[in-house]
């Protein structure tokens, strides 16, 4: 079974490519959506998060406009929570291998943000960033809800650039043109990929 990561800065359709790459039959792991899954109502997180911010739970799940802004306030609080929702979001992961396997799947996808900064290329076999040019990727996040300049350029900061994570991928799908071209480049990689293994 190949583990491939996907990664890429924000608004660069990663969501949307590890849509594709699902389409072709590659069970995808969303990093996101699994932290979405212990904050919500039930949900792993949910009592520990209560007990350190009781104001960050409501309705018995994690509001995380309120927790973002206790991460804000203290850079040691990311590091508290870091240290008990990664084992957590690791755990999902280690059942999903599971469940893949069972299924036997060729290529699992594990979609993550930031693949290169948390050293997370070392645990794949490949890693695949999509990029597209800067002008497009702004046009893509300026239409985001609440979305602002100076919160654009602050997720930049945070994040490798695009031009460094290229140069450190394996491979790089172009996601600037239409979504049917992108889907051209998941499925020829996809099939250079079981080939490989065949």
């Amino acid at each position: 079974m190949i583990i491939l990561g996907l990664t890429g800065s924000i608004g660069m359709g990663k969501t949307t490519t590890a849509g594709l790459f699902a389409d072709e039959g590659c069970p995808v792991f969303n990093a996101d959506k699994a932290v979405h899954q212990l904050y919500s109502k039930g949900g792993k997180a949910v009592p520990l998060i209560k007990a350190v911010f009781p104001d960050a739970v409501k309705d018995d799940a994690v509001d995380r406009a309120v927790l973002g802004d206790h991460m804000r306030a203290d850079p040691l609080n990311l590091k508290v929570l870091e240290s008990f929702i990664h084992p957590w979001v690791e755990e999902l992961r280690q059942l999903f291998f599971a469940e893949s396997r069972r299924k036997e799947a060729d290529i699992v996808v594990l979609d993550i943000p930031l693949l290169f900064e948390t050293g997370g290329d070392k645990k794949v076999d490949i890693t695949v960033t999509v990029s597209a040019p800067y002008k497009v990727q702004k046009a893509r996040v300026m239409a985001r809800p609440g979305m602002t300049e100076e919160l654009f350029e602050m997720l930049l900061g945070r994040q490798m650039s695009d031009k460094e994570k290229r140069s450190r991928s394996d491979y790089v799908l172009s996601t600037g043109e239409s979504i049917s071209e992108t889907r051209k480049q998941v499925q020829e990689l996809v099939q250079k990929l079981r080939a490989k293994e065949a």
